[in-house]
């Protein structure tokens, strides 16, 4: 029976008139993660840098989002090829790279998405997730387009080459993580620095003037509220292990303290 591939990430967000809104699933349960999916939320990112996520895991969490009307996006725990590989043959259309700091290094992971002779992914369709066992007609033709791509902005190296790093071929658009930024600053966890916020949203008018959209982690409303007002296209204001860790302590302080 002939299947076909869900729309990416990028091809919902310019279909819809307003910023997508999204959050964070660290928890590497695939329940949370239903959970989750059915929020009414518009993406999830499923976190592999800083969480206890491997492929088995990540796979469990695709299975577990997939009846819902959300997109799902992974970010591996490193820009690299082979790891890329075996997130893509998963089923993972799209990705989240961290830490690209040069234009050199986003155009690292747009081959690493695509087949030769336009990219360096090893071909396994028939053996993967990706293709359904082959079961998607011309998957190899048509892979590269099932796929969204973001880069991290998320160091002062990073921001001040954004201009050439949106201007790869391939790279879909890029996600600002303003926690990682003002540790690269000298200000560590002052993310709501204005000398951050103004990085950020340098950034962020590159991205327009690149015609790529731009997302920001911002889990503080008044925050979110600003960098939509600046232009973000997507947002992350939450995570999974977060909710539950405040919501937890809020019990205690009601019942206990």
């Amino acid at each position: 029976m002939p299947l076909q591939l869900d729309p990416r990430f990028y091809t919902v967000l310019r279909e819809s008139d307003r910023p997508l809104v999204g959050m964070w699933v660290c928890s590497g349960s695939p329940l949370v993660a239903e959970i989750c999916a059915g929020s009414g939320l518009d993406w999830l990112l499923i976190d592999a840098e800083h969480s206890p996520n491997g492929l088995e895991s990540i796979l469990a969490q695709l299975h577990a989002t997939s009846g819902y009307p959300i997109q799902v996006m992974v970010r591996p725990p490193v820009n690299d090829t082979v790891v890329i590989k075996q997130y893509l043959d998963l089923g993972v259309q799209n990705l989240m790279i961290p830490m690209v700091n040069s234009a050199f290094e986003a155009a690292a992971a747009v081959a690493a998405v695509r087949y030769p002779p336009h990219g360096v992914r090893g071909v396994g369709s028939a053996l993967a997730r990706s293709a359904r066992w082959n079961r998607i007609p011309d998957y190899l033709a048509k892979a590269s387009a099932s796929i969204s791509l973001t880069v991290q902005i998320e160091s002062e190296a990073a921001a001040s080459a954004v201009e050439e790093i949106l201007a790869v071929d391939g790279v879909d658009g890029i996600f600002l993580g303003p926690s990682d930024l003002a540790a690269s600053m000298g200000l560590l966890g002052q993310q709501d620095n204005p000398l951050v916020r103004a990085v950020v949203e340098h950034c962020l008018e590159a991205a327009k003037a690149a015609g790529k959209p731009a997302g920001v982690n911002a889990f503080n409303e008044a925050t979110a509220r600003s960098y939509l007002d600046a232009g973000a296209s997507f947002v992350l204001v939450g995570a999974d292990v977060s909710v539950l860790a405040r919501a937890s302590e809020g019990f205690a302080e009601k019942f206990i303290s």
